[in-house]
Parts: C-alpha cells; structure tokens; sequence
C-alpha cells in the first residue's frame, strides 16, 4: 500500500555527495537519505585513487586551480575551480576527524599520491580503496544521526513542483518513488529537495560504474526544467581491467602515477608519441590514444605494466587491484594488465551554483549530478570526490541558513496507477536498453563525427517515443525507469556534441577537430527545446 512521508530536507542518493550534505546539516533539521538499491550501492565506494586536496607545504592552491584549469580545456569556471581548491583542506580534514582511515607513510603523516595531469603530489588516499573507506565512514556516521532516516531500494519516479500541482511558483516540493520492496509507489515531501545520484555513464555500454548509473538525477531534474550544460563531455577513464569476468573493474589512474607503463601488445610503449607528459597526460589524451592503437591494430585490449617496481611496493600500494587481477590468474607484479577505455565520469549535469542551487526554488543538485563548472571539458583526476565533498558542505549550509522550518509543507497527490496493467514484455525494455547502450558506445563515444552522431539522435528519438508508450500503459518497474531516464540523458548529451561544432577536452569530432579561438558551455534549455516540438 502506498505510503506519505515528509521530511525538511529530501537527499536523493547515497554516495558521498547526499551523505556529506546529510552529515552536515544542523541535528534540529530531520532529512531522508534515499537510495534506490542498497546504502552503498553507488559509484563513490567503487572509487580507487582518492582526492585531490592542497595538503603539503610544496603545493599551493594557485598550483591546483591552475592543474584544474588545463584539463578543463578552457571551460571552467575560474571562481568555482578556486573555491573548490580553498576549501580542499577543510573538506578533508573533515574526513579524518570523522574516522576516514587514510593511508600513512609515518606517524602523523599521510602518503600523498601523483595522478595524470597534477603537477603535484596533492591525492590522499586509503591504499587503493579510497571510495569504499569514505563510504563506509560516511554511513556510519549517518546511521548514528538521530535526524537522518535513511531508506533503500527506493527509486525515484519523477520530481513534483508547485507548477505540476497547479499552485504558483515553480518550487521542488518533493517527488514520488517506486518502492522496490513494495512494488507501490510512495509520495515524499520535503521543504528542501536534493539531487545527490551521480552520473549517467551507464548509457554506454562499457563503462567502469556500477549498474546504477543512470543519470536519474540529471533527467528528473530535466523533465521538471532544469537546464543542463556541458552533457557531451564523458570522461572515458583509460583503463577499466579487460577480462570476461571481470565487469566495470577499474584500474586507478595511481597505477600510473606510480610509474605504470601502457604497452602495445608487441610489449612496446606508445604514449610518449601522443604527449610529452606521455602516461601522465590528461585522462583524454591517453584515452583517445588507446582507443585510436587498438582500432589501428585491431586489438581487444593494449596494456598497463607496473611490474618493474618491486613486489612489496605493488602490494602495499595497490592492494585491491592485486587481489582482484590474481583471482583472474593475472599477477601484476610479474605481468602487465589487459586494459580498455571505458565510460567513467559525466562532467556535465544540471546547471547549479557554488551552494548547490538549480533554476527551481528548493531543488539542489550535488556531486556528479551537478555542473558546477569545476571540471569544464575534462574532470581533473581526483576533483570529483573533492566537488562532492565541498559543494555538499556549501549546500547544507545553504539550506541551513535559509529553510523555513514554520512553512508548511505542500500535499501531493497517491500515484495514480488505475489506468495502467502489468507488462507481460519485460524483453522489449531488455532489447531497448541493450540498443540504446550500443549505438551510444558506436555513434557517440570517445571519437565522434556528425554523421554518426546525427544517426544516434535518429535512434534516440524512435527510442523515446517506445519508451513513453511503454512508460505510459504500463506499472513502473526499476528498469523501465532507469531507461526512461537514460534515454532523457542519452538525448541531451547527443543534442550537446551536435552543437560544439569543435573539438575540445573530452569531446573530440573528426569533423571539427580543432578547438574554437573562444570556449562557450553548451547549455540545453528544456523549455526553448520544448517549444521546438521536440519534447
């Protein structure tokens, strides 16, 4: 049976962007954290290499927010890099008060690391297990607030605004959610709503992600008129682990910070031919360079090899990854490992500010889910754990400051599910979701031309249009949300790259392939968009 609930603030997502918001909130504030699987079901606990913070008397804020700005390719956001970079320490040092177990070189001092495109030692990290310290912490800090409840496997449906209840204003009163235990769907109100849910790198069909990734956010906050910006920015990371059995492992850029080699599968390096920084270049130089040897050879995988550092080191350093390659009979201090490109990280989102705030009243937006114009054309190794840290932080602030605890909070409507039956074509979401993750991969991937990208929009429209019959005569289900939802996200990425008539950062086209004199974001619009009788 459906159920009502009301809180002050609504977290949507459970990584560490909505547990940090959570955690830093007043203890008179109550708020839910919800996640649609399991607490720790995000890609926060999958994150290998660590954060990136100005923590040793050799670094210097001005070093960071420079490395920040040349990945960026000239698209980010000055003010938002260097209040991100201010804040680094604070941020961190938060983490080690609440318990984050981070790795030590010797008493009191914790081992810092080197990643492509850093000019400096700055990552700290907890061995090669940076994501699932963090968020183990996290969530045992937040099962011991008394003003947080969290709920799982609770997905959510679609946001509801003051427009959408006929009443003025545009303002986020709270959403409804399919209950996954239930099978009902509940209504969760809130004065405060928040989008914490990650990316959408799921909408290709390799990606280094859990299976969650589906851009909810993103496309809830869409769907309600939010704009987006930057969507044709996906950072392929280089190396995600190439084996049948070894689904979306990832290979820390740290591997190479350390001095891992990539290798031809003649056993010859070729990085150095693309970039005088060679295996430490930015994520998308040395992404469109194995992409470009593999298709040039026709291989599956080339390879990374740290095997000339000595064993211990391997094992100390990189723990997980040596564990997790021996289960697969690969032994990475004696050999090199199969790797491929994949899907990693979505560098766009929905348009916010330094405190979290979208284009509607009370709706924020945090984390992966979020442009803040930190990360521009390419997310600098490291600075996304870091953006979601420090913009929570700023987020709860924010609302902190500014909720008003004596309003009274909207009613909304049950779901109304009379006019729907039960699917017994479960195969047709299966068949659209393997197509929509396969012509994403072949037409909008790591090299791309307008031809090809013209042919995704094609598909993707067709796509949506079954998709919203099916959405519409039929009781929701996980994965038919989840396709709606990647479908949304698949359309305004396609509909961003045809607009950057260049090539820059992580967007390269064949057709445009050299950078404009002036970089512009690519901001979507839902209403200009609409208006063109395409939504």
């Amino acid at each position: 049976m459906s159920q009502s609930f009301t809180y002050d603030v609504l977290i949507i997502g459970s990584g560490a962007a909505g547990l940090t918001l959570g955690l830093s909130l007043p203890e008179h504030i109550k708020a839910a954290i919800i996640s649609k699987d399991s607490l720790d079901a995000g890609s926060t606990r999958w994150a290998q290499g660590g954060v990136a913070a100005v923590l040793d008397d050799e670094d210097s804020i001005d070093a960071h927010v420079e490395d920040t700005l040349i990945a960026g390719a000239g698209l980010c956001h000055e003010p938002a890099v260097r209040y991100t970079v201010e804040e680094s320490t604070a941020a961190i040092e938060w983490l080690i008060d609440i318990g984050v177990p981070f790795t030590q070189d010797s008493p009191n001092h914790f081992h810092l690391t080197r990643e492509g495109g850093h000019s400096a030692r700055r990552i700290i990290h907890a061995a090669d297990a940076t994501g699932h310290a963090i968020s183990d912490t996290l969530l045992e800090r937040a099962r011991n607030c008394q003003n947080l409840t969290l709920l799982q496997d609770h997905i959510a449906i679609d946001l509801v605004t003051r427009s959408k209840l006929g009443l003025p204003g545009q303002a986020c009163v709270g959403g409804y959610f399919l209950n996954n235990e239930t099978g009902d769907v509940d209504v969760i109100t809130a004065r405060a709503v928040v989008l914490a849910t990650g990316g959408a790198s799921k909408v290709y069909l390799y990606t280094s992600n859990p299976d969650g990734a589906s851009g909810d956010g993103i496309a809830m906050a869409w769907r309600a008129g939010c704009r987006v910006a930057n969507m044709e920015f996906n950072q392929f990371h280089p190396t995600c682990l190439y084996h049948p059995q070894a689904k979306s492992f990832l290979i820390t850029e740290a591997v190479r910070g350390e001095g891992g080699k990539l290798l031809l599968p003649n056993g010859k390096r070729f990085m150095q031919h693309f970039d005088e920084r060679a295996e430490l270049a930015p994520r998308d130089i040395v992404a469109r360079a194995i992409d470009h040897e593999m298709k040039r050879l026709g291989a599956d995988c080339l390879f990374l090899d740290i095997s000339h550092k000595p064993a211990d080191f391997i094992k100390e350093h990189f723990p997980t990854i040596y564990e997790r390659c021996l289960q697969l009979n690969i032994d990475i201090t004696k050999d090199p490992i199969p790797v491929v490109p994949a899907a990693h990280y979505t560098c766009g989102g929905v348009v916010t500010d330094i405190h979290g705030r979208t284009d509607i009243e009370r709706l924020y937006a945090v984390g992966e889910t979020a442009s803040t114009g930190l990360h521009g054309a390419n997310r600098l190794a490291s600075n996304s754990l870091l953006e979601c840290l420090v913009f929570a932080r700023s987020a709860a602030k924010h609302i902190a400051e500014n909720l008003d605890l004596a309003a009274s909070v909207e009613k909304v409507p049950a779901w109304d599910s009379s006019q729907v039956t039960d699917s017994d074509e479960d195969v047709v979401i299966a068949h659209n979701w393997d197509e929509l993750r396969r012509f994403m991969w072949d037409y909008v991937g790591i090299v791309r031309t307008t031809k090809r990208l013209l042919r995704a929009k094609h598909r993707v429209k067709l796509l949506r249009q079954e998709i919203q019959e099916f959405y519409s005569n039929h009781k929701v289900t996980n994965d038919l949300l989840e396709l709606r939802n990647l479908v949304d996200v698949a359309d305004v990425i396609i509909r961003s790259a045809l607009l950057r008539k260049e090539s820059r950062g992580l967007h390269f086209s064949r057709d445009y392939p050299e950078p404009l004199p002036r970089a512009f974001d690519t901001v979507l619009t839902p209403k200009y968009i609409k208006e063109l009788g395409e939504l």
